[in-house]
């Protein structure tokens, strides 16, 4: 294919009659859009015309604006032929990045009195040209199908209307370089690196083909590390539980970056604030082996003058300085710096955030900058669906994340479903009193009628009041009060008309009908959390542990305990595994036998799914087993998962998989025993056998929230259990 090229210089005009020819040179490339302006006639003793306004037409896909804002030329400037040229390859650029690579745009001038032009551009955007397939050449350890799951490019595919990065983007592809160095870096392969991305057209024309050519080098594990200081107080003994980077396991240079992080906190925090921990690595290439030596040495004494906040148009300063752990006149370091920079972008608060230095005033100052872009932090939420647990269900909410720009939490929410009405309202303040404590306070009302698993219909209304403390990155305490008013009532008369062929409330649930109780209670919560994902985690510990004590006042008077702890490992990075335990135990006080049903543990399906809500656990059998779920005061059980993504379904649409297998028990009734005051009508069953499913999960990250399908076959159960083998609802983000 022959081409032609032309050098520019900005600033330079073009002759009217080159223009043409030019540009039809230019155009010479099936998938190179045109750019042609229409000759103008010169006129002498005249200068340019001035722009008086800019129009668009035909644009669909870029609006207006976006086109407007790349421009040099602007209304009330000359017309500039260089200038224009400039921003025609602007404008078909930023087509370029949305897989249109055939525009062709054009402009005619519409001659106005006083020497006045307007601009008109039409655009023939063309059709989307995707990627029709991405090769790799070298990959000799890691499938194909495996090193695309790392790149944000994608192939198109027969879904391609659901896509949005299957187009070419030299940008992004520079950021999937990086990715794939990442990966390979993070799996044994510290050498690795690209050696080109070459796009192609593929037989029709119409689309790219990428090929991607990569040397992986060879493959390392750590050996031995060990911690050396040149600062005579530093022990490396003490460093040495910071060490990630353990013996004969697969070389990770995320281990190693974490260690050297702890490290370098852990001794500015021990009166070492310019010690510096460097990384040697000692490599055995024979044995591909790799051993890091960290050594710890005392680093130039560096000061920071000034920290510049720039470009948060929304965002208070004292919102994005807070997340530093330094502030100006303080040492600098740079494992904090690093650190607030993740903060930062934890938030979710920015679009984007770079952090650089630059030389101070002094030779011992620096001046940190921080740049930020705002993104949008509220949401409007209207949708509806539908849950086994809750019917069919309506929900609008209106959420904001950046409150005022003060960081603060705000939701508030109206529920109305087939069997769950209600509203709450939450706000959190992250920063209370100017420390790192986030508190806060809930509101709610609720109204759940759960006759379809139990006899009876309950109303709550109440609020919380909040507070968590970080004692550590990981580690959290946090404290609440819980007050509400509670009242049971049983809709459907049959159950309390004493024909017990019928169905027969159970005299555990006739004993609150009508009254509304008061619930004071007061608790804390202690929380381990190293998970690498909040909303999908794939590595990581979570671990929590609650304690409430009901009876500061109020009807109900208990202890109740829980603990529910998760392990999530990467079997490769599209395969994780999650081990779950959880469990537990109750008590009344102030009198014997004083639990009410409703304040008794009752997990259903949350603890072993195949289960109706309240389908396991005592019950009373007197009136019909399948609604009298009376709850229990211990629990425990545990689960198996392996999820995984689902072939040949683009990122985009959310869908994982899972498969897993549930076992567990609750048991324990708390109750009164109504046998003896109604003989013959009270029969209780109290089973510890254990209950236990296998099944198969959809995981689907909707525009509406995180959903889940789960289909599960009870293994073992007791006769009387009620058993549910479909379930369908949302996921409980941490």
């Amino acid at each position: 294919m022959a081409t032609a090229m032309y050098k520019l210089k900005l600033g330079v005009a073009l002759a009217a009659v080159a223009v043409p020819s030019l540009f039809g040179a230019f155009v010479a490339s099936p998938l190179v859009g045109t750019a042609e302006a229409a000759p103008r006639k010169q006129v002498a003793s005249r200068s340019a015309p001035i722009v008086n306004r800019i129009v668009f037409e035909k644009n669909k896909k870029v609006t207006a604006d976006q086109l407007s804002s790349i421009m040099e030329t602007k209304p009330g400037s000359a017309v500039n032929q260089a200038t224009l040229n400039a921003d025609i390859d602007r404008m078909r650029e930023a087509y370029n990045r949305t897989g249109r690579s055939t525009v062709q745009i054009t402009y005619r001038e519409v001659q106005l009195p006083n020497n006045r032009v307007d601009l008109v551009f039409t655009v023939a955007e063309g059709s989307k040209v995707g990627i029709d397939s991405i090769n790799f050449v070298g990959n000799n350890n890691f499938s194909a199908w495996r090193l695309k799951r790392q790149m944000a490019t994608i192939e198109s595919g027969y879904l391609g209307w659901l896509r949005t990065t299957d187009t070419y983007d030299p940008d992004r592809l520079a950021g999937d370089e990086e990715r794939l160095r990442q990966f390979y870096v993070n799996h044994g392969y510290p050498d690795f690196r690209v050696v080109s991305i070459v796009p192609s057209l593929n037989e029709k024309q119409d689309a790219y083909v990428l090929t991607v050519t990569v040397d992986e080098g060879q493959y390392y594990k750590f050996g031995p590390s060990q911690v050396e200081s040149t600062i005579s107080d530093v022990n490396p003994a003490d460093l040495d539980g910071d060490i990630q980077s353990w013996n004969n396991w697969t070389y990770r240079g995320e281990d190693v970056d974490k260690t050297v992080e702890d490290m370098t906190i852990k001794l500015a925090g021990s009166g070492h604030p310019f010690a510096q921990v460097r990384p040697r690595a000692v490599r055995d290439a024979g044995g591909n082996i790799i051993s890091v030596n960290y050594v710890v040495e005392e680093g130039a004494k560096v000061y920071i003058e000034r920290i510049n906040i720039r470009g948060n148009t929304r965002t208070r300063d004292y919102v994005i300085r807070r997340e530093f752990d330094l502030g100006e006149g303080d040492p600098y370091n740079k494992a904090l710096i690093e650190r607030a920079t993740r903060r930062l972008r934890n938030l979710g608060y920015f679009k984007n955030i770079r952090v650089t230095n630059e030389p101070g005033s002094e030779p011992d100052r620096v001046i940190v900058n921080v740049e930020v872009e705002d993104q949008s932090t509220g949401e409007f939420s209207l949708g509806g669906g539908y849950s086994t647990s809750d019917g069919f269900l309506g929900e609008v909410s209106l959420t904001e994340r950046n409150f005022l720009g003060r960081g603060q939490y705000v939701k508030a929410s109206v529920q109305y479903g087939q069997r769950t009405q209600g509203y709450s309202l939450s706000f959190t303040e992250p920063y209370f009193l100017g420390q790192r404590i986030a508190a806060g306070f809930d509101l709610f009302s609720k109204t759940t009628d759960d006759s379809d698993y139990s006899y009876y219909k309950d109303q709550t209304t109440g609020g919380t009041l909040r507070a968590a403390f970080p004692i550590t990155e990981n580690f959290t305490v946090g404290v609440n009060y819980t007050i509400y008013s509670e009242k049971v009532t049983i809709p459907d008369k049959r159950y309390t008309d004493g024909d017990f062929d019928n169905g027969e409330a159970s005299w555990a649930i006739k004993e609150l009908q009508g009254h509304r109780r008061l619930v004071s209670m007061l608790g804390y919560t202690l929380t381990y959390n190293t998970l690498d994902d909040l909303k999908q985690p794939s590595s990581g510990i979570y671990v929590q542990f609650k304690q409430d004590v009901a009876g500061l006042g109020g009807d109900a008077k208990y202890i109740k305990q829980s603990i529910d702890g998760r392990y999530y490992y990467s079997l490769t990075d599209d395969l994780t595994v999650m081990v779950r335990g959880q469990g537990g135990y109750m008590h009344g006080f102030g009198g014997k036998d004083n639990l009410a049903i409703v304040d008794q543990f009752s997990p259903g399906p949350d603890l072993v799914r195949g289960f109706a809500p309240g389908g396991i656990g005592a019950r009373d059998i007197a009136g019909g087993a399948k609604g009298n779920g009376l709850g229990g005061t211990t629990y425990f059980g545990g689960t198996v998962e392996l999820q995984f993504p689902i072939f040949g379904l683009p990122r985009e649409v959310g869908l994982r998989g899972a498969v897993f297998a549930d076992a567990g028990t609750l048991y324990g009734y708390g109750g009164k025993n109504f046998a003896i005051q109604h003989p013959g009508e009270f029969d209780l069953v109290d089973s510890h056998k254990i209950r236990s499913s296998v099944g198969a999960s959809l995981l689907w990250a909707s525009p509406l929230g995180p959903l889940r399908f789960d289909y599960a076959y009870v293994l073992t159960k007791d006769k009387h259990d009620d058993t549910q083998a479909f379930r369908f609802g949302t996921i409980v983000n941490y």
